[in-house]
């Protein structure tokens, strides 16, 4: 039985994705705890609701980043996780705290990568006249969104298309994506050669 570690910065819509999947196909795991650096995080009432431990690690509490990620390295590694998962986790971590997870985190990304990783990826897509746009599901590494790619989802990108709208459709996706994902690394389907994700879909 594998421990995932979840942790979000607001809403958590990805992690409540993750936690009802993972409930819903009896995952061979648990989702050990949900982490934010936010105590005003919607998300935690939800995993509250549903069992899952709950902790806050304020960022604001800490005069760097380093102090932070050291911090919440400790509370992560209290619940023993076999995989660190990001959803809507908005701080960017030190190289020091990915390397620990090395192998055993991930991101979901709302762009089609290597294109528009950061932020505003939805209004870059728009803007640049892109055909789709969509989420990437990636290993953590310390280039920012830049980590092996485990799955895609892509959406069209439709004339009178708005952030909001398009958004919307990608989030759809994400919802899917991510807990499929995982789900691959809670399999054991998952390995990374010479830096690129190889799936093993023969797995019954």
């Amino acid at each position: 039985m594998k421990n995932i570690v979840i942790l979000i910065s607001g809403r958590g819509s990805n992690m409540e994705a993750v936690v009802r999947a993972a409930q819903a196909q009896q995952w061979p795991a648990r989702i050990a705890a949900v982490i934010s650096n936010r105590s005003d995080a919607a998300g935690l009432a939800f995993a509250a609701s549903h069992g899952i431990a709950t902790a806050i690690v304020p960022n604001k509490d800490y005069s760097t980043r380093a102090e932070f990620d050291a911090a919440l390295q400790i509370v992560i590694d209290g619940y023993a996780p076999d995989l660190v998962v990001l959803a809507g986790f908005m701080r960017i971590l030190t190289p020091q705290f990915v390397e620990h997870y090395a192998g055993r985190m991930l991101n979901i990304h709302p762009s089609l990568l290597p294109m528009f990783p950061g932020l505003a990826t939805h209004a870059q897509a728009i803007a640049a006249g892109v055909a789709e746009h969509g989420a990437t599901v990636h290993f953590v590494t310390a280039e920012l969104d830049h980590g092996p790619m485990v799955a895609q989802a892509a959406v069209p990108l439709l004339p009178g298309d708005t952030v909001e709208t398009l958004s919307a459709r990608v989030l759809e996706q994400e919802h899917e994506l991510y807990p499929r994902a995982i789900r691959w690394f809670i399999e054991d389907r998952l390995r990374i050669v010479q830096g690129q994700v190889q799936v093993n879909h023969t797995h019954i």
